[in-house]
């Protein structure tokens, strides 16, 4: 597991600090990004992974990426606010990894870090706090040149930062601890479908690649996973899709390839499945304001 979260890469977007009222009231945001707020004063709601949260001073909150939310201030509140792009190389999404509170008691230093990645990271707040205006066309070039600008020093010290906080969220494995062999194996298999989603991948290849039989594999996924590979996998190749769709100029063909189908209307029919809506339909809504 912790081999697995060797790969992990923090890159920070923005980082700011906001006062607030009832003009925070945004529903139907989809973000490919991190959020994590700290809340200083007053109070607020915000609506995700079929939760509502009351937002509260002196706790941090986490929304993961590709997760719908609601958001609404009655009153007023002042937040410090991050938002990140994370990633495992091509291997699955942190958030597949492990099981997260999106609710804590900020701990003694919390307050500091954020304001310390404000220092470090000057001319990094939000101009704009309308999602739509911001975070569904993400120009990553951007961002990443605004990272690399960074010193050395001042660079590892945000990354740090940022997987300090990060780490205050995760609770334990979704991948059963119970054997080092089985948790190599899992990984090794998860970040097989995170390389290869571009390629036709089934249970028989996959127990295959395991040297299990597929019915032995695919009950071991499940119980190790908590769904089945074939499910897991689409679910993988529609996550892929939507990131493609949000940041490249790529034609919906060329999308359906690079996620494994050969058939656009196929892929058509699956996308809108998961997603509620056509891959082109997806694209325009998302990005209208952006």
């Amino acid at each position: 597991m912790n081999q697995l979260l060797r790969s992990l890469q923090l890159s920070l977007l923005n980082i700011g600090y906001a006062q607030l009222g009832k003009e925070w009231d945004f529903d139907n945001v989809f973000s490919p990004f991190t959020r994590i707020y700290y809340i200083a004063k007053g109070n607020a709601k915000v609506f995700h992974s079929n939760q509502e949260f009351y937002l509260k001073p002196g706790y941090l909150y986490l929304i993961p990426s590709y997760t719908y939310s609601r958001y609404k201030c009655d009153t007023y509140h002042e937040q410090y606010y991050i938002s990140c792009f994370e990633g495992m190389g091509n291997g699955p999404s942190v958030y597949n990894l492990c099981h997260y509170q999106y609710e804590v008691a900020a701990q003694e230093m919390d307050l500091y870090y954020f304001k310390r990645l404000l220092e470090l990271n000057p001319g990094r707040s939000l101009t704009n706090n309308d999602p739509q205006a911001y975070d569904n066309r993400p120009t990553l070039d951007r961002f990443e040149q605004s990272n690399n600008d960074l010193t050395a020093q001042d660079y590892l010290e945000t990354h740090a930062i940022l997987s300090l906080l990060f780490s205050r969220f995760v609770r334990h494995s979704k991948i059963s601890d119970s054997g080092a062999e089985t948790r190599r194996e899992i990984g090794d298999i998860l970040n097989y479908i995170g390389e290869n989603l571009h390629l036709r991948i089934d249970v028989k290849q996959l127990a295959d690649y395991s040297n299990l039989s597929t019915d032995y594999f695919s009950r071991m996924f499940n119980e190790k996973v908590g769904i089945r590979p074939n499910p897991y996998i689409q679910a993988k190749r529609i996550e892929r899709a939507q990131l493609l769709l949000l940041t490249t100029n790529n034609s919906l063909k060329q999308i359906a390839s690079k996620v494994g189908f050969e058939n656009l209307s196929y892929f058509s029919r699956v996308f809108k499945k998961h997603a509620g809506k056509s891959p082109g339909g997806f694209r325009r809504e998302q990005l209208k304001n952006g």
